[in-house]
């Protein structure tokens, strides 16, 4: 069976950012019980048609406006079946050389209600690894020696997502969680895990597995499938909103600063701090941000 990626990509308008990507995905397949399964209705509204509408109404709002970097609006195939379609397409953008600064995998974000009864439309679960798989041995020895485990891009591009939603849309909570993904779960930004770039999985707070994954059904009057009817149309559109302000803000932002060391070479009180400069014509300044170790986000700066 062939199966078939649906790409959209909206250049940036500045020379010195246009080669710094940015990427946010839905997926298009669905299933029911039996993967292998090809003839059942599998209406997957939740799983994953929420997730491409945020994206197509994404690319329909932001290609209407410039971005200095470039922002790639994805619907991935082959999901349900091993994430094929984007394993394919991460193995491409290696192979080309592209600079993903940040990829957003928006997968079963359309319900507020979960199956433990509890209706939450204020939180969006934000998945972030923490050591890459590509870690080197020299890289990890210095994460030891730096008590990095915390910070890992993942982690600190979910910092910097939960601040841009904070900000412009404050109804709404990102919830970052400390894992790949959920328990016996997996998405499309593992496959930009696998290759080294920093990815997210965006999810709901309280999923329903009645409406995931199922043949469509009534049972004991109790309805299972992934159907239309469970999902809640603002929720939707909220997570679309987190989406849009981190990507606005990273794709007209400039890139994090590259070399960045602290110099530990002499005992002293202070810290010293060096990076090379960036190349945007437009870069305002640099603003460094702290916290405590056992904080999860940034508290001074």
């Amino acid at each position: 069976t062939t199966i078939t990626n649906v790409i959209a990509t909206l250049h940036g308008s500045q020379t010195e950012s246009a080669g710094r990507t940015y990427v946010v995905s839905g997926h298009l397949d669905s299933r029911v019980t039996d993967v292998l399964n090809g003839t059942s209705d599998a209406p997957g509204a939740d799983d994953d048609g929420s997730g491409v509408a945020a994206v197509l109404e994404l690319a329909r709002v932001m290609s209407t406006r410039h971005f200095d970097a470039t922002i790639v609006f994805a619907v991935f195939s082959g999901e349900e079946q091993g994430t094929f379609g984007s394993v394919n397409f991460a193995a491409r953008l290696k192979a080309a050389g592209t600079n993903v600064a940040g990829m957003f995998s928006n997968d079963i974000i359309g319900s507020s209600l979960g199956q433990n009864g509890i209706r939450d439309r204020r939180d969006l679960r934000v998945f972030a690894e923490g050591p890459s798989p590509q870690e080197t041995p020299a890289q990890a020895a210095i994460r030891r020696t730096m008590g990095g485990e915390n910070d890992s891009p993942p982690r600190e591009l979910a910092r910097f997502v939960r601040e841009a939603a904070q900000a412009a849309i404050p109804k709404m909570n990102v919830w970052i969680i400390y894992r790949r993904d959920r328990f016996l779960r997996g998405t499309d930004d593992g496959p930009f895990l696998d290759q080294g770039y920093p990815g997210l999985r965006m999810t709901e707070p309280n999923e329903d597995y009645r409406h995931e994954h199922q043949d469509v059904r009534d049972e004991n009057g109790v309805p299972f499938g992934d159907r239309i009817q469970f999902l809640d149309f603002e929720y939707i559109a909220n997570v679309a909103r987190v989406n849009l302000a981190a990507l606005a803000a990273l794709a007209n932002g400039p890139a994090a600063p590259t070399g960045v060391k602290v110099e530990a070479s002499t005992l002293t009180v202070d810290t010293s701090l060096e990076w090379r400069p960036n190349t945007e014509p437009d870069l305002a300044g640099y603003e460094i941000v702290y916290r405590d170790t056992n904080m999860p986000y940034w508290q001074h700066t």
